[in-house]
């Protein structure tokens, strides 16, 4: 499975509930995207949730 590399978010269990309130055993997945993001000067590969990539905009755009 794949996590994140900054913040280490996994798949997190969790339950699907119909409508008659059955509870169904279900996972929930972290939105995992390959990005090239320059670290302390040097450029990496890395896989990163979509919350890591918000921050790390959200923090240049403040830094500028």
């Amino acid at each position: 499975m794949a996590s994140c590399e900054l913040c280490g978010a996994r798949r997190r269990a969790g339950k699907n509930v119909s409508h008659s309130n059955r509870h169904t055993n279900r996972w929930f997945l972290p939105n995992i995207q390959r990005a090239v993001l320059t670290i302390k000067g040097q450029t990496k590969r890395m896989k990163v949730c979509t919350r890591c990539l918000r921050t790390i905009q959200n923090k240049r755009m403040m830094a500028a």
